[in-house]
């Protein structure tokens, strides 16, 4: 075993202000790297419910009632 006790192992062998400020700068970042993808998948999701009832009430006041195609290029999937 590389320490002998757990007082020297959180001691890192006289590093422990440099070893654990890396240890949790890195888990920070971590957890803000998951909160901020979080935050852009719910802004996302809010965009698209708005644009797809934006162009219904448009196609609603056109009279015309088209589908909103949600496919992007021939990204079709019939079997």
């Amino acid at each position: 075993m590389a320490f002998e006790s757990l007082n020297e192992f959180f001691a890192m062998g006289g590093h422990a202000p440099y070893v654990w400020a890396a240890w949790g700068v890195t888990g920070a970042l971590l957890v803000a790297i998951v909160l901020h993808a979080r935050a852009e998948r719910r802004q996302l999701l809010r965009n698209l419910q708005r644009r797809v009832r934006r162009e219904e009430r448009l196609g609603a006041e056109r009279g015309d009632m088209a589908e909103v195609s949600h496919q992007v290029g021939g990204n079709h999937h019939d079997s």
